[in-house]
């Protein structure tokens, strides 16, 4: 048994990691033949992309997915731990499966993600969730195999969860949920440990895949007909600083752009790490979609600080003119948390300004969630909720206005949309533009997921836009 320790979690030192290929013990593949898996997902794109990976894990075994829960012989849990939302989500499933847990006995429940790294969250399934059979980390997905045969031949709780990130695993199988979109990882971690976030606890620190095996991945996606795939990292703007001297995220983007597939996104950016040359790379080539997502978190310099943010709001701003005096037609989307500790009026105000001044696309708005273990927990929180919901709704009623208004300026225009499915709204279709919008549309002709078209627009909600295809 290893438990999650958040002194050695926070430890970054200059150790090295090796490369290792993941290969399944022949003992255990498809020994568990006919039996049936079921994951539910929690979180960020890193997330879902780790559900591809332990799917494609779980068939290596020889287990069959099953798309409802209580059809499944083993329940997994991928879980998220950046609010408290995501936490109360995964144990009320958790009671769910308890309960289906007394009607099949054999039936295995097993938690993993960002959850799992939490020193309060594993004492909880050890004292009060004994029911659940196995607990693993970020860090050690490549061990699912060895980790779920012991818990099914074993009546003991297997919880392998290690604080620090280990070697970093080449090769690990994966079950796309997607034909014609898809995730690749190129940088794990993330070490800027603003005072609010589990995620450097949860995910460690920054490690980046080498070049070669990012580029490979790639064009092996081309080959297969992918036409969109998105480069994920806690931190995307890092990479390459752990490994190289003179070859950074510019420099990946424009290797991966001339490979020629279609659509090239990426997140999350933190504006510490924003470089020039990204910004130059993103404005020259017309495959990497003009959409970057920029978290602000505040407008005001003071909470800034206290957020250990390594920004001010005068160098955000001007990391953001920047990019839209560069990149044609590139939409902006951001993070907001309102109701921070020690935030006043006054910080508040500075916000709400920032927000006018950059009229974002679009805005994730959240109200400040105290994460234990963080530094942010120690400080007087001097906001009532009652208050905090008030900025949020004034908030909300500011970004929303832009939303609409950029959305409007639109209408009459053609957009290339990629295509993703038939729209809940009757006899449309819906998918998204170059700049990340949604767009719902109608078509005379046939068209097929994974399409590319050209749409015009014909009427702009807040949210999305209304348009046929052309």
């Amino acid at each position: 048994m290893k438990l999650p320790d958040y002194k050695e979690a926070r430890s970054r030192d200059k150790r090295k990691y090796n490369r290792l290929t993941f290969k399944i013990d022949n003992n255990i593949e498809k020994k568990y033949n006919g039996k049936k898996y079921f994951i539910k997902t929690y979180g960020c794109q890193m997330n879902e992309h780790d559900s591809e990976n332990i799917s494609a894990i779980f068939e290596a075994m020889g287990f069959e997915s099953v798309s409802d829960y209580h059809d499944a012989d083993l329940v997994l849990l991928n879980t998220c731990s950046i609010r408290e939302n995501a936490h109360n989500k995964a144990f009320g499933m958790l009671g769910r499966l308890k309960h289906l847990k007394s009607q099949k006995k054999d039936l295995l429940i097993g938690i993993c993600g960002c959850m799992a790294q939490e020193v309060k969250v594993v004492d909880e399934i050890l004292n009060d969730y004994k029911f659940v059979n196995f607990v693993f980390g970020t860090h050690n997905i490549y061990q699912i195999p060895e980790i779920v045969d012991k818990a099914i031949t074993s009546s003991k709780q297997q919880i392998e969860v290690f604080s620090r990130e280990g070697d970093l695993v080449e090769g690990l199988p994966v079950v796309r949920t997607n034909s014609y979109k898809a995730y690749v990882n190129i940088i794990y971690g993330c070490d800027k440990f603003c005072t609010y976030c589990i995620v450097p606890y949860t995910r460690g620190r920054e490690r980046s895949r080498k070049k070669e095996d990012i580029i490979e991945e790639v064009k092996t996606l081309v080959k297969d007909g992918y036409k969109e795939v998105t480069l994920l990292g806690q931190n995307v703007n890092a990479y390459g600083k752990d490994l190289y001297d003179d070859y950074n995220m510019g420099d990946l983007l424009e290797d991966i752009a001339k490979l020629d597939i279609p659509r090239i996104r990426f997140m999350t950016s933190h504006p510490w790490d924003f470089t020039d040359k990204m910004i130059e790379t993103i404005g020259k080539y017309p495959n990497i979609m003009p959409s970057v997502h920029l978290p602000v978190q505040s407008g005001s310099n003071k909470i800034l600080k206290l957020m250990g943010r390594r920004y001010t709001r005068e160098s955000y701003l001007d990391l953001f003119h920047k990019i839209k005096n560069t990149v044609p037609n590139v939409s902006i989307s951001t993070d907001i948390i309102v109701g921070f500790p020690l935030e006043e009026e006054e910080d508040f105000q500075e916000t709400l300004s920032l927000a006018e001044e950059c009229k974002f696309d679009n805005a994730f708005t959240f109200i400040f969630s105290e994460r234990e273990g963080t530094p942010a927990c120690k400080l007087k929180d001097n906001t009532s909720l009652k208050e905090k919901e008030d900025r949020l709704y004034r908030l909300n009623d500011v970004v929303n206005k832009y939303f609409l208004e950029n959305n409007k300026k639109l209408e009459g225009k053609t957009l290339k949309v990629l295509v993703e499915g038939v729209s809940e709204k009757k006899d449309m279709y819906f998918g998204y533009s170059e700049t990340n919008k949604l767009i719902n549309f109608t078509s005379d002709r046939d068209i097929y997921c994974g399409d590319i078209v050209d749409v015009e627009i014909t009427s702009a909600k807040t949210w999305s836009l209304d348009g046929k295809c052309k």
